[in-house]
């Protein structure tokens, strides 16, 4: 009887060693669904999907914190529109390029495959590392600090809420975000779906309001508009950064270029009527901020946009700040999705630990990968503000936007061979190289502060990252992670999407 129970017992537990060992069942299912989702979604992706797609995806919070940061710089309403409509060029024409990218190499990665072709392994791995530790997270930090910011505002009226209340708030809305995704994949696409409706019908709400008032004449703000201005090389970027932290996703549409009908058409018309649709809405949201706010005003303001529906909403002030939560808490569920399977796939190339490529057993998501960047979110959080992070953010981003650029016209002369359905005018690349290089010299000359120094020393410490665990594979680092990749296999319950079983 006894040896019959420990054969029936050793029979469950080779069943449990095998369901998580070799997750075959879980792989088939994850990569049908990954299949139905791409076979869909091509279907329906055509150029008026594809231009909802850029609208959806660059709007988001920037709108509603960085107004306040552009204006700062500034200091006039004149140069800070002018400065809005120059950002969403400068977003034009650099998703033009990544156009041309994107259908000449079509492989998935990102940035990472084209500097790859054109420079080699190693700014290749500078650009994963940079994102996987420094613009992913902080961006998702931004995100979340917006959030809080506005989700506090109705609670301190006429001050600005304590920094312990916005931190607290904003990483506890990294923790639901990402324990959210960690669960379900179809959980986190339900979020995005009904926040990406709501942040829409704030957008609509405000640009109507402010074209209703310019009816009525509510012009005074915008006469002398240049007057008092403080324009300089650097207040110009700076103003910029901030600027081009509310366009950033310009690049995403060329993430699902096999998906899209009739890309090589459909792909750059997207991109020329989609942008330049934003930049219009961008511009009016902010001149309806000025319809009822001088620069001064704007500038003490806790929160624009409450400040706004304060003024224009009133009795039904409160649809804003609850509007603009959702619009954030979308753009950070949004956030956490893409840049948690960027995450997995570093796991999975061997750029990271290689327990953040593997698969929860019970709900088929990425889940290390996930956590591993919710956490990082948080840990910037701690000591930054959004000012400061969308500074460092743009300043590392646009290193390898520009990089990326670059490889555009390297690849011209480099690999004539290569087939290019899109082609754009070379001047087009070079312009964009140019300005990425004056938006990351300028600051640095204008107005040297050390943490740009820290973040250009961490940038290149992913040099010694790549000689020691990609390059030179010691045995003593795989010694190190193999133990702690087994303890956390074990207590997430998580799997290798592949293994291979002799």
């Amino acid at each position: 009887m006894g040896e019959e129970v420990l054969r029936k017992r050793k029979g469950e537990d080779k069943e449990l060693r095998q369901s998580i060992q070799s997750p075959e069942p879980q792989t088939m299912n994850l990569k049908k669904e990954a299949s139905l989702f791409l076979f869909c979604f091509g279907l329906c992706v055509g150029l008026i999907s594809g231009i909802c797609m850029i609208v959806g995806t660059i709007i988001g919070s920037g709108i509603f914190v960085s107004p306040k940061s552009v204006l700062a710089n500034v200091e006039a309403v004149g140069p800070c529109l002018i400065v809005w409509t120059a950002c969403g060029v400068l977003a034009t024409l650099g998703a033009l390029c990544f156009a041309e990218l994107g259908t000449t190499i079509t492989k998935s990665g990102g940035e990472y495959p084209y500097i790859m072709e054109a420079f080699g392994p190693i700014p290749a791995f500078l650009f994963s590392w940079t994102s996987l530790l420094v613009t992913k997270p902080s961006s998702f930090a931004i995100i979340c600090l917006s959030f809080a910011e506005y989700a506090s505002a109705p609670f301190y009226p006429g001050c600005d809420p304590p920094q312990v209340v916005i931190k607290c708030l904003a990483a506890a809305a990294i923790a639901v975000i990402t324990i959210a995704n960690s669960l379900s994949v179809k959980l986190g696409s339900y979020i995005q779906n009904f926040f990406t409706a709501a942040k829409m019908i704030i957008v609509v709400i405000i640009i109507i309001s402010g074209i209703v008032l310019l009816g009525q004449g509510r012009t005074e703000n915008f006469k002398d508009s240049f007057k008092d201005s403080k324009i300089s090389v650097g207040t110009i970027t700076l103003a910029c950064y901030n600027g081009l932290w509310a366009y950033d996703g310009w690049n995403q549409l060329n993430y699902i270029t096999e998906e899209l009908k009739n890309p090589y058409r459909n792909l750059p018309l997207s991109i020329i009527i989609g942008i330049p649709l934003v930049t219009v809405c961008y511009v009016l949201i902010n001149v309806s901020y000025f319809t009822v706010m001088t620069s001064t005003e704007l500038l003490q303001s806790p929160a624009v946009a409450v400040t706004f529906g304060e003024r224009v909403l009133y009795p039904a002030a409160w649809i804003v700040p609850l509007f603009v939560v959702c619009s954030t808490l979308g753009s950070a569920n949004g956030t956490c999705f893409t840049a948690g399977r960027l995450v997995y796939v570093a796991g999975r190339e061997g750029h990271m630990l290689k327990v953040l490529s593997y698969i929860s057993v019970k709900h088929l998501t990425p889940a290390p990968a996930l956590i591993f960047y919710g956490v990082i979110a948080i840990i910037y959080i701690i000591p930054g503000d959004i000012d400061s992070l969308i500074n460092y953010f743009s300043f590392a981003v646009w290193i390898f936007y520009g990089l990326t650029v670059l490889a555009l016209i390297v690849m011209r002369f480099k690999r004539k061979e290569l087939k290019r359905p899109i082609r754009i005018p070379i001047v087009i690349p070079v312009i964009v190289t140019l300005i990425s290089i004056l938006l990351v010299l300028a600051p640095i000359i204008s107005a040297p502060e050390l943490p740009y120094l820290w973040c250009t020393l961490f940038i290149l410490s992913g040099l010694i990252v790549y000689a020691l665990f990609v390059h030179l594979k010691f045995d003593w680092a795989q010694k190190i992670s193999d133990p702690i990749t087994m303890h956390l296999q074990m207590l997430l319950e998580v799997v290798p999407e592949e293994e291979v079983t002799e």
